[in-house]
């Protein structure tokens, strides 16, 4: 088997990758006396017949690699619609659907997916094919029953020990959002102004207004007032005339109603008196 510099670069390459940072389920080895001597490891998909076991996948590299394919067969025993009894595989990626730019990765990731989707139509073991289409439980048992004997190892092969690509990222740690503290409701009361009500405020400021404001003088309401002019008499004699006073509160004019009546009663008895003498006088100058 002999391969140019540039395509054996390109191999260690990806068989490089294919150590450290593997696909899901697909380990490599090597033989450390031929590097081109390669063995791809499969995991059994869960939810197969094949879940559990450990499949080997060897591979043959010809001088005409890239350009052709290389040469690929089950080393371990299965049973498979699509793979011989020989071990040789029937897919179309190491046919007609081969590129240049495929590799040993994409190899094995093909050959794992048809663990998962097997196609009874292009079957290489007929006897497979025909029970998966026939009787899919039969099919199921056989094939979980050569795994077991073929495919199962006592250990865990130990190229398994090493992460793969899903494994060494791990699961998104979702970040949960701190919770803000709300405040508290006495905090954020906002104080309540209680407004009485227009009517009530206009009919106790008119209450008000009217108890505490005096009454005004007006000339329809006021009295003559004995404290006012000196008058002369007709005798000669100084009398006081009275003078009208503004009203006051209402206990202010109710005295100077009494005030003003006995006022107005001692000024009528002077003017009699007055009237009395007057009249004596005139009768003996007669």
């Amino acid at each position: 088997m002999t391969v140019t510099p540039a395509v054996f670069r390109r191999l260690m390459k990806e068989l490089n990758e294919l150590r450290t940072n593997p696909p899901e389920g697909i380990r490599v080895v090597t033989n450390e006396d031929n590097m081109l001597d390669v063995t791809g490891i499969i995991e059994g998909p869960e939810g197969t017949p094949y879940a559990g076991g450990y499949f080997k996948v060897k591979f043959s590299f010809t001088s005409e690699f890239p350009a052709a394919p290389p040469k690929c067969w089950f080393a371990t025993k299965i049973f498979h619609p699509n793979v011989s009894s020989a071990g040789e595989i029937c897919v179309n990626t190491l046919k007609k659907d081969w590129q240049s730019s495929f590799g040993i990765s994409h190899i094995l990731v093909t050959v794992k997916c048809l663990l998962i989707y097997p196609n009874p139509e292009s079957a290489l073991d007929e006897e497979a094919g025909k029970l998966l289409l026939e009787n899919y439980d039969s099919y199921c048992s056989r094939a979980r029953l050569i795994t077991s004997v073929h495919a199962t190892p006592a250990v865990r092969p130990p190229e398994f020990d090493t992460p793969s690509k899903s494994e060494s990222a791990g699961p998104s740690k979702s970040t949960k959002a701190t919770p803000q503290q709300q405040p508290s409701i006495e905090s954020t009361t906002t104080p309540t102004l209680t407004i009485p009500s227009t009517t009530t405020a206009s009919k106790d400021a008119t209450s008000t207004t009217t108890s505490s404001q005096p009454l005004k003088a007006s000339p329809s309401n006021t009295l003559p007032s004995a404290s006012s002019k000196d008058s002369l008499t007709s005798d000669g004699s100084k009398q006081k005339e009275s003078h009208p006073s503004p009203l006051g509160t209402a206990d202010a004019n109710v005295t100077g109603k009494v005030a003003t009546n006995a006022a107005t009663k001692a000024v009528k008895r002077t003017a009699k008196d007055t009237a009395g003498a007057t009249r004596k006088k005139a009768l003996k100058r007669l």
